[in-house]
């Protein structure tokens, strides 16, 4: 997982080739504790993806920008644009995740 050090970096993400995989948190979300530990099991599933943690209290900016109000809350971005939304209020369970990003081919 992909921790940015400042929003500049956060953003050059979304411009890069490939899929990018913008994960949504925040350390107080109950919902974001529970996904935690499968987390890397579904990075190792998707290589060709780079995941990138967002913690949505430091970079609320952007997260309004991308109408992200709750969390957990993926985004799928490729060459600057948007191929995916996994964002709601819900518990997102393993399956989910993986189901949303195998669907994105």
């Amino acid at each position: 997982m992909i921790i940015p050090k400042n929003l500049e970096e956060l953003a050059a993400y979304t411009e890069k080739s490939g899929k990018q995989v913008f994960f949504f948190k925040a350390d107080w979300c109950g919902d974001c504790q529970f996904i935690y530990p499968f987390l890397p099991e579904i990075e190792k599933r998707f290589p060709e993806m780079a995941f990138i943690q967002v913690d949505r209290d430091e970079y609320m900016a952007l997260a309004q920008k991308w109408a992200i109000f709750g969390i957990p809350s993926f985004v799928v971005v490729e060459n600057g644009k948007v191929l995916g939304r996994l964002v709601n209020r819900q518990r997102k369970t393993k399956e989910e995740i993986i189901s949303f990003l195998t669907d994105l081919d």
